[in-house]
């Protein structure tokens, strides 16, 4: 048995990002960049209008009112050609680019228009409300770093880069065995006393959906050994990951780690001294990593979202801190001492303050829809005067 901090560098070291894939643009949200993105364009490519109104040469513009002669009109994307004179002007409308020889626009709202003449007004500054050629970017230069997960914003500066594909880590492909003869799909156990739904590996899939990996497959196996081994098999040829779900204890049915012997099983942790989650374990078989989680769902839950999240966001291209974003919170409620292992108490932040949630078993169900935190006892400060302070995790 070891301690966390020791488990979580485990993962650290044998966490290692997949293979770079290019992938569309409209593919991209979510997943992070291998390379970075580097701009093909100057942004705005030539000198454009910030506002609707009118190109002028500034120095028309003296003395006030001034009147120029209207040659032509500039949209955005249906540009004027020529180049304005001495007391011209051109109609110019928002992103359109500037006609040669005008260096300033004059807001509509400065304007008087009669026919082909415009006529600007006192009040018109200070603004010159051009957008210079290269003001955003210039070609060449880097938008978004490597290892950023692209959201809304990024995706819209990589289109703005005029970048179609992107270059990013293969996301991670998980493959979930939950163990048990118990257990029965979600939907099937009302009426067999008998039997449980599985409710573990939903909440485990959606956690790998979250944290940047793709569930390729989930299975509900009995516990017969003969059978195990070979499903085991079969998952571990597909996947990068096998989450394996219950069977960690030494039970006679209990084969969650017997079953991948027969397939190279190398185990680089077998139990971490927490609570709850003491079962969980980390191994490999072959090229895939494996994880292995307690039956019980709070324990399930909490000890994938302390150690299958890190594991993922690496695999995904992420340092492992992006999914152990600790922050430090004031307490209320009872963190009884550590008793030898580092526990984790569920939580709900209220107001900005992690308050425990009154049932702490590890078989507990309804408590985990309201949990939205863990506190991380170890960390606990006692103050005489204020509320305690502790670490905590989004949950």
């Amino acid at each position: 048995m070891i301690a966390f901090d020791a488990a979580l560098a485990l993962i650290a070291e044998h966490g290692q990002p997949l293979a770079r894939e290019l992938v569309p643009l409209g593919c991209a949200q979510g997943r992070v960049l291998a390379d970075p993105v580097i701009a093909r364009t100057d942004a705005p490519a030539t000198d454009v209008s910030a506002m609707d109104g009118i190109a002028v040469r500034d120095a028309d513009l003296s003395p006030l009112p001034a009147t120029l002669h209207i040659v032509g009109t500039s949209f955005a994307g249906e540009p004027w050609r020529g180049e304005i004179g001495r007391s011209e002007c051109v109609r110019i409308f928002t992103g359109a680019p500037l006609p040669q020889g005008a260096d300033r626009v004059v807001m509509q709202e400065h304007i008087f228009i009669r026919g082909n003449q415009a006529t600007v007004t006192e009040g018109y500054g200070p603004g010159w409300h051009v957008r210079a050629a290269g003001s955003d970017f210039r070609s060449g230069d880097v938008l978004i770093p490597a290892g950023t997960r692209l959201g809304p914003r990024q995706l819209l500066c990589v289109a703005a880069a005029d970048q179609a594909q992107v270059s990013i880590w293969r996301r991670p492909r998980v493959a979930i065995l939950s163990t048990g003869t118990e257990l029965v799909p979600a939907g099937g156990a009302q009426d067999r006393p008998d039997r449980l739904p599985d409710s573990v590996s939903p909440g485990i899939a959606a956690l790998v959906d979250v944290w940047g990996g793709e569930v390729i497959e989930r299975h509900l196996a009995g516990d017969n050994l003969a059978e195990l081994v070979d499903i085991a098999g079969i998952m571990l040829h597909r996947a990068d990951i096998l989450v394996v779900t219950g069977g960690a204890s030494v039970g006679e049915r209990d084969h969650a780690k017997d079953m991948l012997v027969p397939h190279g099983l190398e185990l680089f942790f077998s139990k971490i001294a927490m609570k709850p989650g003491k079962p969980v374990w980390f191994g490999r078989c072959g090229s895939t990593l494996v994880v292995g989680l307690p039956g019980n769902p709070t324990s399930a839950m909490v000890t994938a979202r302390l150690i299958l999240a890190p594991l993922l966001a690496i695999m995904s291209g992420l340092p492992p801190e992006t999914a152990l974003a600790w922050k430090r919170l004031p307490v209320d409620g009872n963190i009884p001492p550590n008793a030898g292992r580092e526990n984790f108490f569920r939580a709900q932040c209220v107001g900005g303050c992690a308050v425990v949630l009154s049932s702490q078993d590890s078989g507990s169900q309804k408590i985990l829809a309201a949990a939205d935190l863990l506190v991380r006892a170890s960390t606990q400060e006692t103050g005489e005067d204020g509320p305690h302070i502790a670490l905590c995790l989004d949950f």
